[in-house]
């Protein structure tokens, strides 16, 4: 008899309605924190108090089947943020790993996109809208033939912002960034939250940058790093 395979993708519809305790501890944890009056991002606000969120629940970061669901889940968010023409839709994934450091979760994160790039190998190409050498300016991790900028979380974060409870990935389209450029929305929600991260955080990320003046990779983890850090990651 085949197994029926284990849910991981969830709608905030969906966590509503589950009765999976670790979920349900998960989406509490993740509402308490950005609906925090102070916290920063306008951006996941926005996804959370319309309800344009997705979450990922998987296993060890790295492992076979983390990955092949990851993936999986990765193609169904893709697929449902451009159908809504969604400037805010963010999916995260959450993982069972007992992290110990900010390094110690770099280097995760980092396994873990490799993992899943070398997954797709060579059926997809890389997004043309972005590099792919992330020694260079122009670089986003792509994986499905989509662009994505990626916020680490977790619990030994030196920014309050990326503080979480639990490790995870909190991953945007590109495109997201690239729209509310056309609409003329990007420079002042970037000085407002650029401003309010001050005010949470008590000084503003030194890692961030706009996508082309600096390098992009950096800041997926969050730590904080010098001009001689070499990003892990290699397209095969």
């Amino acid at each position: 008899m085949e197994l029926e395979k284990k849910r991981t993708y969830f709608t905030a519809e969906d966590i509503k309605t589950s009765a999976d305790k670790r979920i349900l501890e998960i989406n509490h944890e993740f509402l308490k924190k950005i609906d925090d009056p102070d916290y920063p991002c306008l951006g996941a606000k926005s996804a959370l108090h319309t309800h344009q969120y997705r979450m990922g629940m998987y296993g060890l970061m790295g492992k076979e089947e983390t990955t092949a669901a990851l993936g999986e889940d990765l193609k169904t968010y893709i697929q449902e943020t451009i159908a809504a023409d969604s400037q805010y839709m963010s999916m995260i994934a959450v993982f069972t790993d007992r992290v110990h450091s900010e390094l110690d979760f770099e280097k995760r994160l980092w396994m873990q996109l490799q993992k899943l790039h070398d997954s797709e190998k060579p059926e997809q190409p890389w997004d043309p809208a972005v590099g792919s050498d992330p020694e260079k300016n122009d670089f986003s991790f792509s994986f499905n033939g989509t662009a994505f900028f990626i916020v680490g979380l977790h619990p030994h974060s030196s920014r309050k912002a990326r503080r979480f409870a639990f490790p995870a990935m909190a991953f945007n389209l590109h495109r997201q960034f690239e729209q509310l450029r056309e609409l003329d929305n990007y420079g002042k929600m970037k000085q407002t939250i650029r401003d309010r991260e001050i005010n949470y955080d008590g000084s503003y990320n030194p890692m961030l940058s706009d996508h082309g003046e600096g390098l992009e990779a950096p800041q997926y983890s969050g730590r904080k790093v010098d001009k001689t850090w070499k990003c892990p990651f290699h397209r095969q």
